[in-house]
């Protein structure tokens, strides 16, 4: 593991070694996650893309605070505004989707990284796609894992503000010492048990996520400005945006996956930027890691051979996979 401040934050990252493609590929954890998540897919594509994972501010290995007061309005790096006709600015808390970008465009600042595709999961696909719209020249494009939305159900809402709030307040540290704890880790949010070693790890995550980072990113991002934003954010994109949705995933249901999606130049109609997973619920990345790294790696090579026209022709037709294991969708 490698340590690096990130606007006065010191986080924890890996990074595997160059290879021939230009473009790095950046992953992006979700809530209460953190980046050891992601190492089933990388240790498939590494021999052929280079590969950033990291800890978002407060979860995993990454502190909260800065170590000397700092004020995110006086960064020096030059951000691409979006227009919103929404009231408030994305950046006024240091826990938005907005902020959290902030930081990632100074990680790839930092570690001279100037052509990547932004993979993130949950609301690490929502902290990819502002990312995407601040840094348009770095960034060539976004895979959203598990992550979709645009819709705010102001009762629904509500009631999983509510319940996350209650959920962040039973995490004492010895709760990961509990025996046979883990098990209840195994099925929480998946479509199969995971393996015990991620459960341990999820269990972990969970208790060792800073609370003010936890609270925040929860209340942050589901705001009805926040998720009312998320559409327009991406019908603003000019690169290419694709979706990876699990069949089975509870916490974000496939038609909310195309519903976000179907913003975005490439849906034409038809879900043609959806890629659904069959047998897969929320945490795709490790219960099917075989098909999101063949479609990062069909996404991230389609789009090197042609404009984003010619390469759509490239991916999966409908009811199809490269290996059989993720189907295109049509929209519900």
């Amino acid at each position: 593991m490698a340590t690096i401040e990130i606007l006065g934050v010191p986080h924890a990252y890996e990074l595997t070694a160059p290879t021939s493609c230009p473009h790095a590929l950046v992953f992006i954890h979700g809530w209460l996650n953190s980046r050891g998540y992601w190492q089933p897919v990388i240790s498939r594509l590494s021999a052929d893309l280079q590969c950033l994972s990291y800890d978002l501010r407060g979860f995993g290995e990454s502190k909260s605070q800065a170590k000397t007061d700092f004020d995110q309005t006086q960064t020096s790096l030059s951000l691409t505004p979006i227009s919103t006709s929404a009231v408030g600015s994305p950046f006024d808390s240091l826990y938005t989707p907005a902020a959290y970008a902030e930081d990632l465009a100074a990680l790839l600042q930092q570690l001279n990284i100037s052509s990547a595709w932004l993979i993130g999961h949950s609301l690490g696909g929502t902290i990819a796609l502002w990312a995407a719209a601040q840094l348009p020249e770095c960034v060539k494009g976004v895979i959203c894992i598990n992550a979709g939305g645009g819709i705010y159900l102001k009762e629904a809402f509500e009631q999983f503000r509510s319940a996350g709030q209650k959920f962040l307040q039973v995490r004492p540290r010895w709760l990961s010492q509990v025996p046979l704890i883990d098990l209840l880790f195994t099925r929480a949010s998946v479509a199969r048990p995971l393996d015990r070693y991620w459960a341990r790890q999820r269990v972990i995550d969970f208790v060792v996520a800073d609370p003010e980072a936890a609270l925040g990113t929860l209340l942050d991002s589901t705001t009805e400005e926040e998720v009312n934003r998320l559409p327009q954010l991406v019908s603003q994109l000019k690169q290419p945006v694709y979706f990876l949705a699990g069949a089975e995933d509870k916490v974000m249901e496939p038609k909310y996956v195309r519903h976000l999606a179907s913003f975005h130049s490439l849906f034409q109609y038809s879900a043609n930027n959806v890629i659904e997973i069959p047998d897969c619920g929320h945490l795709a990345m490790l219960e099917q890691p075989d098909a999101v790294a063949d479609s990062i790696q069909l996404i991230v090579r389609s789009q090197e051979s042609g404009d984003t026209e010619k390469s759509e022709q490239r991916l999966p037709p409908i009811g199809t996979s490269p290996k059989g294991d993720a189907t295109r969708t049509e929209r519900n």
